[in-house]
């Protein structure tokens, strides 16, 4: 009898883990065996080797983060690995990782990171490589954890020179995101070039009746124009590093592209894109202002808000268009977790456990899909994932072709050098903001705005 009990209660266990329903919802489980939540994530590896420690981790005050956190309770009872959470916002979040990490403090096993900052953690020792946790098969179970099912994208922006240093959580990537019936109405079709997406945009744009054809993110930012600027250059065939490994950025092709970039935020969008983030896009397109615009997939979530938005049911998408050069690379993004190098090997490891708990197939289907809260989040990080039906289901209210669109960005159109990787990348990264701002509201001519950001990133690269 209790062999047929404990059975039950196994299978009871996996169905709980794998529906996404925090066990802190129902006190009685948390008094079943490690065994069984091991069971549930079915990697062959002792989830227990690192018991008794106490790790504590820094996220986002995220949706996507805070499922997670809401079903913690599953990695401490499968781990017997204390688990603290610190929600910090994502302007503090870099500084405040770089702090401990320079101090050797171990305050964090492990934060939400920004990709473009691995270059800096590697060149200082601050994180460790984690090809040698993923070969050892005593911490990875290799076929369960399935590090390749994670989208190739993702993958090459938190590795350096091929070697992984953080593990993808959560992320996007950028696409075209258009009214259906406004482009019908006109007779035209998502761009398949960038020149195309301009030509759209004009033949919907209406600004007596407060319709605008098309807008990008103008706002300064190694993380606002500097992430739509690096997909138009990459179009138009521009590197960041020439044959010498000399970062250029004033070449002939980056003239180009900023040159489109200017005029399609001065032609066809609102006044005042030039301070616009995401959000500000989101909102203009959900109240109906604007006919398209080129952002991240996950936006989807905020124009299809029922209580905000006015043009659900309405919402086409498509990939990013292709640039002169026929390339067609679109701005990807994600968090993820690296292991700080500053703490104990048992506390390594039990970042490790934490690590792939959190980016495993199961964990990530239960904190999107089959997750008990009003929340589902869109960004999950596998390929499998996105193939999977209910998935599916679920993402394709969100628009017209949003699957198929989403699954050929993250597989088809990324590069992981789509911005330039660096370990100068903050100082590098915020000269090219103010050149493409000064160049977007006309301080500068689009010459002038390169020819001193290529004067001024000269000197941060000679140190």
């Amino acid at each position: 009898m209790k062999k047929i009990i404990n059975k039950k209660r196994r299978k009871f266990i996996k169905q709980s883990v794998l529906t996404g329903l925090a066990i802190s919802s129902f006190p009685s489980i948390l008094t079943f065996s490690s065994d069984a939540l091991a069971a549930a994530y079915g990697a062959n590896i002792n989830w227990r080797q690192a018991e008794g420690s106490e790790i504590t981790v820094g996220l986002i005050p995220a949706g996507y983060f805070k499922n997670l956190e809401a079903i913690k309770s599953t990695f401490e009872d499968l781990t017997g690995v204390k688990l603290n959470i610190e929600m910090t916002p994502p302007g503090e979040i870099r500084n405040k990782a770089m702090l401990d990490f320079s101090k050797k403090t171990g305050i964090w096993a492990t934060n939400a990171t920004d990709p473009m900052f691995y270059y800096l953690y590697e060149a200082n020792g601050w994180v460790d490589r984690l090809d040698e946790y993923l070969e050892n098969p005593k911490l990875t179970d290799k076929k369960w954890f399935d590090y390749n099912d994670i989208q190739a994208g993702w993958r090459g922006t938190t590795s350096v020179k091929g070697v992984p240093y953080g593990i993808p959580f959560d992320g996007e990537a950028t696409c075209q995101i258009y009214r259906k019936d406004l482009y019908a109405k006109a007779g035209i079709k998502p761009a398949e070039t960038l020149d195309e997406y301009l030509s759209n945009a004009q033949k919907i744009h209406d600004p007596n009746n407060r319709l605008w054809g098309a807008a990008v993110r103008g706002m300064k930012g190694a993380g606002q124009n500097m992430y739509i600027y690096p997909s138009i250059l990459a179009g138009y065939g521009g590197k960041w590093f020439n044959s010498s490994g000399k970062m250029t950025v004033d070449t002939p092709e980056a003239n180009a592209a900023l040159d489109y970039y200017v005029k399609l935020q001065k032609t066809v969008a609102p006044s005042g894109v030039s301070n616009w983030n995401w959000p500000d896009l989101a909102d203009a397109f959900g109240q109906g202002t604007l006919g398209s615009y080129i952002d991240a997939n996950s936006t989807a979530s905020v124009i299809n808000d029922q209580t905000k938005s006015t043009v659900i049911g309405k919402i086409g998408y498509a990939r990013w268009p292709k640039g002169p050069s026929g390339k067609r690379v679109c701005s990807i993004w994600n968090w993820s977790f690296p292991i700080n190098s500053a703490l104990s090997q048992k506390d390594k490891i039990a970042t490790w456990l934490f690590i792939q708990w959190a980016t495993s197939k199961e964990t990530q289907a239960a904190t999107s899909y089959a997750f008990s809260g009003a929340y589902k989040r869109v960004g999950v990080n596998r390929n499998s994932l996105w193939k999977n039906n209910e998935f599916q289901s679920l993402m394709s209210k969100m628009g017209d072709n949003f699957v198929d669109t989403s699954i050929k960005s993250y597989n088809e159109d990324t590069d992981a050098d789509w911005r330039p990787r660096t370990a100068q990348w903050p100082a590098v990264g915020g000269e090219m903001a103010t050149a493409i701002q000064a160049a977007l509201v006309g301080e500068k001519t689009v010459s002038e705005a390169l020819k001193d950001a290529q004067a001024k990133i000269d000197k941060i690269m000679m140190g």
